[in-house]
């Protein structure tokens, strides 16, 4: 999201209630889910047309699902003021019809670029057709020109991302979902973390417990760091195997029909030492700051600062490196960025993490997160994990 709301167009377990697998309850998140797809592919026209654009590419995975319910992984959308139209190949027939709602479904034999060929809209001279700029492949961007003769590109950043920032009381529900899982997930995952158990085999459980009470996959790939190896950030699984009085750092999420949690915890196997615990108590004194900053109309660097001035003044800012956190949705990292560089403003209906940090290099790190649905009166935390600093 850039300021003042502008786009920018540049040319070139089961201890989960049973009610979530009710199949009266999924038949009417599918019916929902159509509304929504025509709803959503509405909304993008309108905002095509204010854009001076006679038409838009949609080809990320994630934004053709999010604007039509197609879950299959080969599929092209392609929007103009009055209409919309999907391509893709046989494999997917059967499945594109049944899930594709508010545009016209084409099969194609080659590539799904050549559909475009068969739009009237875009046979004409000098038609700006849009493409999403921040994902857009170079082979996809040598199809779409080689198929738009006469037809002018225009990178176009943020158009279906602005109609998702906010969501729907029906989007959160299937957000909340996502999160009963994770924390379920949690719970389980602590019998398992012992001395000697390798962190690949605890992402392995993690994620086969999440499959199997609901979730479609991870929300990205699991990230468990022990020892030494919970200071960095991003430390994805290793064949590393747990000892006594480590770190354990689980940051992770499940997806539910779409959309994501993505959550942090950090524990001790055995008894934390003076030195852990006072990182921990800094990390989570933070943390709650930043909750408590949360509310319609705030500022998102407000709530980084909250977090980074108790993290400074503790003497370890140097040692928080990335920003608060970060939008979820239909996918972990959308719009609104909480950091101290942002120029995004919360409002009633976005969902952010806040996860602040401390990394030590050769020590060990402390991480906190919880997903958050931001209010007119504040804060409402969707993750019911335990947050006090726990000894298994």
């Amino acid at each position: 999201m850039t300021p003042a709301g502008k786009l920018t167009i540049n040319i070139y377990d089961e201890r989960l209630p049973r009610k979530c697998f009710d199949a009266r309850i999924v038949s009417a998140g599918r019916v929902q889910e159509n509304r929504m797809s025509v709803k959503r592919i509405s909304a993008l026209k309108k905002l095509i047309k204010d854009q001076n654009l006679d038409a838009m590419i949609v080809s990320r995975n994630a934004h053709v699902r999010y604007l039509t319910g197609y879950t299959g992984s080969n599929g092209l959308l392609v929007v103009e003021h009055n209409r919309a139209h999907f391509f893709t190949d046989s494999r997917y027939d059967t499945q594109a019809r049944k899930q594709v709602k508010g545009a016209k479904v084409t099969i194609l034999s080659s590539s799904l670029a050549v559909g475009m060929q068969t739009i009237p809209g875009l046979k004409k001279q000098f038609a700006t057709v849009g493409y999403e700029r921040d994902f857009a492949t170079v082979n996809e961007l040598e199809e779409f020109r080689r198929n738009l003769n006469g037809s002018l590109l225009a990178g176009a950043r943020g158009l279906v991302e602005r109609l998702s920032v906010v969501k729907e009381k029906s989007e959160l529900e299937l957000i909340e979902k996502a999160a009963e899982i994770t924390d379920a997930a949690f719970t389980h995952i602590l019998s398992y973390a012992k001395p000697g158990v390798r962190e690949v085999e605890l992402a392995a459980e993690l994620e086969y417990f999440m499959k199997t009470n609901g979730s479609e996959k991870p929300a990205f790939e699991t990230i468990i760091a022990s020892g030494a190896r919970s200071a960095l950030p991003h430390g994805l699984a290793s064949s590393k195997r747990i000892a006594a009085g480590d770190f354990i750092t689980f940051d992770y999420g499940a997806t539910y029909r779409g959309y994501v949690a993505d959550m942090t915890r950090t524990i001790v196997v055995g008894k934390a030492s003076a030195r852990q615990k006072k990182i921990y108590g800094i990390v989570l004194k933070a943390q709650k700051a930043a909750l408590a900053k949360i509310k319609h109309g705030r500022k998102a660097s407000d709530v980084d600062l909250a977090a980074r001035n108790i993290i400074t003044k503790a003497g370890y800012g140097k040692n928080f490196g990335h920003g608060t956190g970060h939008g979820i949705g239909f996918y972990v990292h959308v719009p609104p960025r909480v950091a101290h560089t942002s120029h995004d403003v919360l409002a009633s209906g976005m969902v952010i993490t806040v996860e602040p940090g401390i990394y030590i290099p050769q020590w060990g790190g402390v991480r906190i997160e919880d997903d958050v649905v931001v209010t007119k009166s504040g804060g409402r935390i969707l993750n019911k994990s335990p947050k006090n600093l726990l000894e298994v």
